[in-house]
């Protein structure tokens, strides 16, 4: 094992993925607790949220100048995404709904109840090839009113969802998570990978990622474990060009390769809570993570979102 300030290698795979000597870049910092980036390749820029803020914000990479975009609205905006035509789909705890920014600026609910009653805080979101979304349920911006607006369930658990934007229709994919958090596929799209963050608010304490296959009709089989956290719970992550999991956790960013095996880790000063690749060759790592938004360049290349 190779261990550095900010890496460690635990299998020399991962050797090729970093650069020793390349350094982390705080990029920004201010907010309480930053979340949901995503790169948009058309604008050249990062947008993420500052969640108890209930702001968005977007910085040029261009310029390295940052922005207020989207504020106060009460939307306390957690993961996002692109779909396929480019446009940004965010789940907003506030209004309790997945939403999608059109071309021209203007805001469509894609998806607030599942059979009449409304979804707890939708929190992370990912869009598959064929258009439907996907999305985690989980119960944290109605706990209190930090992170969103308290208020009571109506629904019987928290649980992943598939929205077909076509016809509207809502599946619900899983009813056994304590606590399901950031979601991803792999490059074929025949396995999703789902974060439990249960330990974060449950004695059952998940801190795991779990894999499922998905059948021709969406539905989801398996589930076993994926990966257990060495340190607190997963949040958000990522696919790279190699299938591998770059995803979140308490000391920085864990790099996990198909088979299960924990690669390395990109070491950071504050608790991280998702990542995304982005820059004009999908090959710099965006790191939110508590109070800061961070970037690295590395010599591998992040999955094409759409």
């Amino acid at each position: 094992m190779t261990k550095t300030e900010n890496y460690e290698i635990r299998d020399k795979r991962f050797a090729r993925s970093i650069k020793l000597d390349e350094p982390i870049e705080q990029i920004w910092t201010g907010g309480k607790w930053t979340e949901g980036p995503v790169y948009s390749p058309a604008f050249r820029s990062l947008i993420w949220s500052d969640i108890p803020n209930d702001r968005r914000l977007r910085w040029d990479e261009l310029t390295g100048a940052v922005a207020d975009i989207r504020s106060g609205l009460g939307c306390y905006t957690n993961g996002s995404t692109l779909d396929r035509q480019g446009r940004i789909v965010a789940c907003e705890h506030g209004t309790r709904s997945v939403t999608r920014i059109e071309h021209d600026g203007s805001v469509t609910t894609l998806a607030s109840h599942f059979e009449g009653k409304r979804f707890n805080s939708p929190n992370d979101v990912v869009v598959r090839s064929d258009g439907t979304i996907w999305f985690s349920d989980p119960a944290y911006g109605i706990e209190s009113d930090y992170e969103g607006f308290q208020a009571e369930s109506e629904l019987d658990g928290e649980h992943v969802y598939r929205l077909d934007p076509a016809t509207g229709d809502i599946t619900k994919v899983t009813s056994d998570f304590a606590c399901p958090n950031g979601l991803a596929f792999s490059l074929d799209e025949q396995t999703l990978y789902i974060a439990d963050s249960g330990g974060t608010r449950y004695p059952s304490g998940e801190h795991h990622i779990r894999a499922f296959s998905v059948g021709a009709d969406g539905s989801l089989s398996g589930g076993e474990v994926f990966a257990e956290c060495e340190a607190g719970v997963f949040d958000g992550f990522r696919i790279d060009t190699q299938d591998r999991i770059w995803t979140s956790a308490k000391d920085g960013v864990h790099c996990y390769h198909p088979d299960g095996t924990l690669l390395g880790k990109i070491f950071i000063p504050e608790e991280v809570s998702n990542v995304c690749f982005g820059g004009p060759k999908r090959n710099r790592l965006f790191i939110t993570a508590s109070t800061s938004v961070y970037s690295v360049l590395l010599p591998t290349t992040g999955a094409l979102l759409f």
